[in-house]
This record gives structure tokens, sequence and C-alpha cells, in this order.
């Protein structure tokens, strides 16, 4: 695939699925959902060591339920998973969700980020939280561009850690969107990396860990690691995350889009150094819309476009965020 064939295109334009956030900005959480009103069949790869998720296992191919209706992606850790709940009361009360024939039951998948650490460690997103950003998504103008950055579900991510908060750097929340033809794929990654963030092309350091509080560019994190060897000292256990949801209006099954999230993953390889660690929750799900109309590439093919648009996704989740908390951005220290 040349550089040229993929073009870039509004999230918005991927298909028929609306994006929301809530955002506390003091203090540094906040969460993001992905509603897909008509349904969406979905699935879902997940590498890291110390997940933090909901309805993860219902998208196995051999489960009985065939579609989902939000994916939220939430500050707060495990305390975040509360905020899903939320989506799930905003959705029913439009008349969304799965027909039980005794209630409609919106089915949302969730995961979170560790940021309890970086601003107030007691306000994380909970069920006005899931509410409002369902709200948003919905009712706002889909035409608007969704915010990135220091928002939603990356208000309170940070990057580089090995040398501890103080030597870290903002992460925050990217979207990217592409088109193929007449398929469309759109990613949006929250950036809470252990490792420090990439460019997948040249390798270089766009944000992370700094060898001091003071110093003006990322160090090599996964040099430290190894000349530390045996005295290497990790980050605190489960105290991070990068959590991605790709959006396409391809038609799949949920095993192909299991396959597709696992192809896509590869893009947390290829932008995040190191990643997948014991100390991260990496997860990645797929939703697909089923709308795309006409000849439909192979699944190879919507499986390196996915990665290539999550790639993106997880840059600009860096280069789009602000510093804050004491903590610079990319943007901050270029």
């Amino acid at each position: 695939m040349t550089a040229s064939a993929l073009s870039p295109i509004p999230l918005s334009e991927v298909a028929s699925v609306r994006f929301g956030h809530w955002t506390d900005a003091a203090a540094g959480t906040g969460c993001t959902v992905i509603v897909a009103p008509n349904g969406a069949t979905a699935g879902v790869d997940v590498r890291g060591g110390a997940p933090a998720s909901r309805e993860t296992d219902l998208l196995r191919p051999e489960n009985t339920v065939q579609q989902i209706h939000a994916v939220c992606l939430s500050g707060g850790s495990a305390f975040g998973l509360e905020a899903a709940s939320g989506v799930a009361r905003e959705l029913e009360s439009r008349g969304i969700g799965l027909d039980t024939g005794a209630a409609l039951v919106p089915i949302v998948c969730s995961s979170c980020i560790f940021d309890l650490a970086f601003g107030d460690a007691t306000v994380r997103p909970d069920v006005a939280a899931g509410r409002a950003a369902t709200a948003a998504a919905l009712d706002d103008d889909p035409t608007v561009p969704l915010a990135e950055g220091s928002v939603g579900a990356g208000a309170g991510a940070t990057v580089g850690k090995l040398n501890g908060p103080a030597c870290a750097m903002k992460g925050g929340l990217g979207a990217r969107a592409f088109s193929l033809g007449n398929l469309h794929v759109g990613a949006i990654a929250v950036v809470n990396a252990c490792g420090n963030v990439c460019d997948p092309t040249t390798g270089a350091a766009i944000a992370g860990m700094r060898s001091t509080p003071d110093a003006r560019e990322s160090a090599d994190m996964e040099d430290a690691m190894l000349a530390a060897g045996a005295n290497a000292q990790m980050p605190l256990d489960r105290t991070n995350t990068t959590i991605s949801c790709i959006v396409t209006n391809a038609r799949l099954t949920k095993a192909e889009t299991a396959k597709v999230a696992q192809m896509a993953t590869d893009a947390y390889a290829h932008v995040i150094r190191p990643t997948h660690t014991t100390n991260d929750g990496d997860t990645v799900y797929v939703m697909a819309t089923g709308e795309l109309e006409g000849d439909q590439p192979p699944l190879d093919v919507i499986g390196l476009a996915a990665t290539r648009a999550l790639e993106a996704a997880l840059v600009a989740g860096v280069t789009e965020a602000t510093g804050s908390h004491g903590i610079p951005a990319a943007c901050d220290l270029a």
C-alpha cells in the first residue's frame, strides 16, 4: 500500500457512528463514548497484562450476542467502569438496545486507563459522566470534528513513566480516519502508555520518558531499561494502559472483527516502545457497521488500513495533548 492509497477523511464520515466526551479538566479525568445507534458487529483484542474492562467476553465469536451499541473509553481505573452504566441508561432512554422482549438492553463494552495519580484521585467518571458523554455523542453536531488531546478519556493520560511521574510527559486522545475506495476506517486512541510514543516511520521519540524533570527531550526508555538490567525498577503495577476503538463501514462477522483487532494491535508495537508490558492493559475494539456498498477489500487489507489509522491516532494522542498538572506535552518542549 503506497503512502497515497489511504485518503484522510473526517471521523464523522466513517459510518453511522457518533462520538462524545465528558471531561473534568481540573480533576484530570474523563470518558469518551463511541455509539452505534443501529448496532455494530464488534471484536476485541486484549494484549496488556492489567486490563480494566467490561463485556469483552460476549465479543468472543462463539457467544450469542451479535452486535453492540457502544464502547466507553474511560479514566478512573476500575472505578471508571461505572461510566458504562450511564451509557447504557442513556441509550435505553432513547430506545437504543437489544430487544429482549422484556426490555431494551444496550450492549456497552468498556475499558479504562489508570489516571488516578495524575489529578484528583477522588474524581472518577461515573454514571452521570457516561450519560453526559452519550448525550454529547447523540445530540452534538456530528460535522464538528471530535476534540483531541487532553479531553475525554485522554484528560489524565501520561506516557514515558520509567523515571517516575516527574519525568513523564502528557498523553491524550487522538482520532484519525481514512478511506480506501468505498472502505472507511477510523480510530480513536487513548494513549496512557508506560513506554514512549514514537514516529512509526522513523522510530524517533515524540513524547515519553525524560532523563530529568527539566529535560527538554525524550530519552530512549528501552535502552534505559536494558542498561538497568536486574536493577530496573518499573513503574507501579497496573498504572498505565492504551485503549482504542476502530470503527469501519466494512461488512464483517464477529470472527473477522476479532482478526482486524488483532492486526490493528500491531500499531501499538509500531508506535509505543516498549508496549504490552505487565504495567499496561492494552486493548483494541473494532466496531463494523456493515454499511459499505459495492466491492469490499479482502480482510487483510481492511486489517492493514485499520493498523495505519490506529498508528495515526496514537501519534495524534500525544501531538494534540496539552501540558497540565505540571506535566509537559510534546508541544511544550518542541
